[in-house]
């Protein structure tokens, strides 16, 4: 397929994105599936230098980001089960699914400072009060403090009841995108049997986001506390987009056994944040990528034809 499609899982349900369209499918506590799907306005559509590799990456992981806050937001109001209020002929209103653009940003920035403090500037600084001597020593041992630190958090939230459903989600949004790119039927007894494992999964994009950072903070030394946590944090960038780079050319690649045997930690990684889905969630994966589908379709043929009225008219 040249078309590469993604998703995250949110609360009772799924966002899947393809280039220019995103959806998220939710399952409603009367057991109905809703879908909301938005288009998508990247800079990568507009200028060709944000397109460039590496920089690419990083402005995928933003809107990344962006979109999968979006997307929690909607499926928040759904499977918190707000009371729809009545209309005036006794029809329910549909439940409002925007947020502000202050509580996205907010959101935002919390998490963001949470990662950073927990998995860049906490090992940091934890790795520059041991006696360690060598600057290769240092960047090794931050970093397996770094993803020791990392598996461990998936490990711990992985015991919330809650979560498990999160993470069967998780499995479903795998699945169906395994499945679409096998060309198989995507019914959810034909999805449920493909792998629940995926090369571009964000849970190993941030694994590999630490074992690069590893060679590229080798060239940064071991500098003073102010200057370790700082180039933790500006050469985030960086080490993401070259991530993204690795995540994208092995998801192109996944017959490479040399290759997916390089990246088998990874892969590993997603046994903790995936569990076997059932086939109702399963349903609300495809209905979401089903969606993203019909809308980028309709609008290639909407572009087709107005091509084709503008080459009668020339």
């Amino acid at each position: 397929m040249s078309v590469s499609y993604g998703g995250q899982a949110v609360l009772e349900g799924v966002m899947m994105r393809g280039p220019a369209v995103w959806s998220v499918a939710v399952r409603t506590p009367d057991g109905e599936i809703v879908a909301v799907t938005t288009k998508v306005s990247s800079p990568m559509q507009r200028n060709r230098l944000w397109r460039l590799p590496v920089i690419r990456g990083v402005i995928a992981l933003g809107e990344s980001l962006a979109i999968g806050f979006r997307a929690l937001a909607i499926s928040a109001n759904y499977a918190m089960q707000e009371e729809r209020e009545e209309g005036a002929e006794g029809e329910a209103a549909e439940v409002s699914t925007e947020i502000s653009k202050g509580q996205i940003i907010f959101s935002f920035v919390l998490a963001i400072g949470f990662a950073l403090m927990l998995f860049k500037v906490g090992p940091a600084l934890l790795t520059s009060w041991l006696p360690i001597d060598g600057t290769y020593l240092f960047v090794v041992v931050e970093g397996l403090i770094r993803v020791a630190v990392f598996i461990l958090y998936i490990v711990l939230i992985g015991l919330l009841p809650d979560l498990k459903r999160v993470f069967q989600y998780h499995a479903a949004e795998h699945k169906a995108i395994n499945a679409l790119e096998a060309g198989s039927e995507l019914t959810p007894e034909k999805v449920q049997k493909f792998s629940l494992i995926h090369p571009r999964c964000g849970t190993a994009f941030l694994l590999w986001v630490m074992v690069i950072g590893i060679f590229v903070f080798a060239f940064v030394g071991r500098p003073v506390w102010y200057w370790l946590i700082i180039s933790r944090i500006l050469l985030l960038p960086v080490i993401a987009g070259l991530a993204y780079e690795l995540i994208r050319y092995a998801g192109k690649h996944q017959d490479n056994r040399v290759l997916m045997a390089a990246l088998a930690p990874g892969l590993w990684l997603q046994r903790l944040t995936t569990r076997e889905p059932d086939l109702e969630q399963i349903e609300v994966s495809i209905r979401a990528l089903e969606e993203v589908i019909r809308v980028e379709q309709s609008e290639s043929e909407d572009e087709l034809r107005a091509e084709s009225r503008v080459e009668v008219m020339a």
